[in-house]
C-alpha cells in the first residue's frame, strides 16, 4: 500500500488517504482478499475518521457503477449506463417543467429559489439543470441564447418589469436578446446581481466567488453585502465575493470554448484543468497535489475526459493510474507503481 501524510480534517480525505481506501476497496472487491487482508484493512479502517470517511466516499462511488460491474460487456455497460444517464437527466427537465406550469408560478418562486437549501438541492430543483458530461444549449422566450456547462443549473423569473436568472450551480454563457418590453436583465448568484447592457458573457460559481468574463456589451456587477458596484466593458473579467470586487483583467477568449466540446489551455495549472474534466467524468478523478500546478498548454476535448487524460500523460511528467474503471488519478511520473 502506497503510505501519504493524513489531515486532520475528516470531512475533506487527503488525495492519499482517497488512494489508499480506492486501493484497499480494489483487494476486497478483487475476489481473493484473504483473512489477513480483511484484518490488515480492519485495522487501517479504525485508524481515524479521515480513513474512515476516504471509505465511506469510496463505497458512494462505487455504487453508481454496480450495473457496470456486474456485466460481462463492461464497455457496452458503460455506454448504456452514459446513455441512461443522459436521458434521466432530460426526463427529470420534463417533469420540473410540467410541475411547474401545474401551478407553482410566482409563489413558487418566492417560497423556494429563496430558502437556505443545500446546494444539491437547490440544483435538483432548478428549472433548468445538466448532468455530468452534459452540455446544453437553450433559447428562452424572449430569445436569449444560454449554453449551460455540465453540472450546472440556474432558475428563470422572468416578469412584466425584468427578467431574472438566478444561478444556483457551475457556469453559464448568456448571449442576451434585445426585449422589445426593455425589460432589464438580471444575474442572481449568491456573491451579487449582474445587469448586462447588450451583452454576450460568461457566469460562473466558483465556491465563495463569481466570475465573470464579458465578451459583448458590458456588465454592471453589484455585490450582495456592501453593494460595490463596478462595469465590466467588453474584453475584461473579474472574480467578486459578497463583499468585494476584484481588479478586472483581459478576459480570456478561451473560456467560451467549453460550448463547443474544447477546453483550451493557456498556461493555466492543472488543477484548474483537472476541475472541468470533473465536470464530464464519471466516477472520481484525483489529482496527487505534487502535480497540481503543472502548467498546461494546448486544446483539448473536454467532453472525451479518457483522451483529454491521455493526452495530458503524453506531454506531461504524469501518469494516469487507474485503480479500477471508475476511479481515476492523476500522479508524478516517477512515483512507484502502486
Amino acid at each position: 500500500m502506497t503510505t501519504a501524510s493524513l489531515k486532520s480534517t475528516p470531512s475533506e480525505p487527503s488525495h492519499g488517504v482517497l488512494e489508499q481506501a480506492a486501493e484497499w476497496f480494489a483487494v476486497l472487491d478483487s475476489g481473493e482478499a484473504t483473512a489477513a487482508d480483511r484484518s490488515r484493512w480492519e485495522s487501517w479502517l479504525a485508524e481515524s475518521a479521515e480513513h474512515q470517511e476516504a471509505w465511506r466516499y469510496v463505497e458512494r462511488i462505487s455504487h453508481r457503477f454496480e450495473p457496470i460491474k456486474a456485466s460481462s460487456e463492461r464497455q457496452t455497460a458503460i455506454t448504456a449506463y452514459e446513455r441512461a444517464n443522459s436521458v434521466l437527466a432530460r426526463r427529470r427537465q420534463v417533469l420540473l417543467g410540467i410541475a411547474s406550469i401545474a401551478g407553482s408560478g410566482l409563489l413558487g418562486w418566492i417560497t423556494w429559489r429563496h430558502t437556505p437549501l443545500p446546494g444539491t438541492a437547490q440544483a435538483w430543483m432548478a428549472d433548468y439543470r445538466t448532468g455530468t458530461g452534459e452540455v446544453r444549449e437553450i433559447a428562452l422566450s424572449d430569445g436569449t441564447r444560454i449554453w449551460i456547462n455540465a453540472v450546472s443549473a440556474f432558475n428563470q423569473d422572468y416578469r412584466p418589469d425584468q427578467r431574472r436568472l438566478q444561478l444556483v450551480k457551475g457556469e453559464v454563457l448568456i448571449d442576451t436578446a434585445a426585449d422589445p418590453l426593455r425589460r432589464p436583465f438580471y444575474v442572481e448568484t449568491p456573491q451579487g446581481r449582474l445587469q448586462a447592457l447588450g451583452t454576450r458573457f460568461t457566469v460562473r460559481l466558483d465556491e465563495t466567488e463569481t466570475f465573470v468574463a464579458v465578451f459583448e456589451g458590458r456588465i454592471e456587477v453589484r455585490t450582495a453585502t456592501t453593494g460595490a458596484t463596478t462595469i465590466i466593458p467588453a474584453g475584461q473579467q473579474l472574480r467578486f465575493t459578497d463583499a468585494s470586487l476584484a481588479a478586472a483583467e483581459a478576459a480570456d477568449p478561451a473560456r467560451e470554448a467549453w460550448t463547443r466540446g474544447l477546453l483550451v489551455a493557456r498556461n493555466i495549472p492543472l488543477s484548474d484543468v483537472v476541475k472541468e474534466l470533473r465536470r464530464h467524468h464519471h466516477g472520481h478523478l484525483g489529482l496527487a497535489p505534487e502535480v497540481a500546478d503543472l502548467r498546461v498548454f494546448g486544446g483539448y476535448p473536454v467532453g472525451d475526459p479518457d483522451r483529454t487524460l491521455a493526452m495530458l500523460e503524453s506531454v506531461m511528467p504524469i501518469r494516469v493510474h487507474r485503480t479500477q474503471p471508475w476511479w481515476v488519478s492523476i500522479e508524478p511520473r516517477g512515483e512507484a507503481a502502486r
